[in-house]
């Protein structure tokens, strides 16, 4: 199973497009936050077909309208600030945080955390857990926008670029 992991979109819809088109071969999304403003949801939802779970992070304000647009789409879920999911096998563990995500990939509880917030791409094994922040859906921070492809059976992780001069 092929999982797509994305952060910090902060309302940048062309890259978010051109995110969901390269996810469209996966089986589940992941989101760590910062979608920003509620009509992201509405671009999520009808942009990818399977599974959806989302957690918040510091900037999505709009919580509650979040919370009603996100009614739309029975295949998308809101996790608050933290998601403890089983995919595929797989403990998963999501929050937005790259201050918690370390200490929940070092305790033992998961296969899988996924995070973002500080922008920075990053893959790595804390014992036999792995942790990916995708970097960015949004680009301007970095100057990159990314996503991460993640396939539960040989548990590879695959950085995506997001070319928004090559669509």
């Amino acid at each position: 199973m092929k999982l797509a992991i994305l952060s910090d979109i902060h309302d940048a819809l062309d890259s978010l497009s051109l995110a969901l088109e390269r996810a469209s071969s996966c089986d589940v999304l992941l989101c760590c936050g910062d979608l920003c403003s509620p009509f992201v949801i509405h671009h999520l939802g009808k942009g990818f077909k399977g599974p959806i779970h989302i957690v918040f992070g510091n900037n999505d304000g709009d919580l509650y309208r979040m919370t009603q647009n996100s009614q739309a789409y029975s295949h998308l879920s809101l996790h608050g600030e933290m998601a403890n999911l089983l995919v595929d096998g797989m403990r998963i563990g999501m929050n937005h945080y790259d201050s918690i995500a370390p200490h929940l990939a070092s305790s033992g509880a998961f296969d899988l955390v996924c995070y973002g917030h500080n922008h920075q791409f990053h893959v790595s094994q804390v014992e036999q857990c792995h942790l990916i922040n995708p970097g960015e859906i949004y680009g301007k921070l970095t100057g990159h926008s990314s996503m991460v492809v993640f396939d539960t059976q040989d548990r590879s992780a695959e950085r995506v670029d997001l070319d928004l001069s090559a669509s």
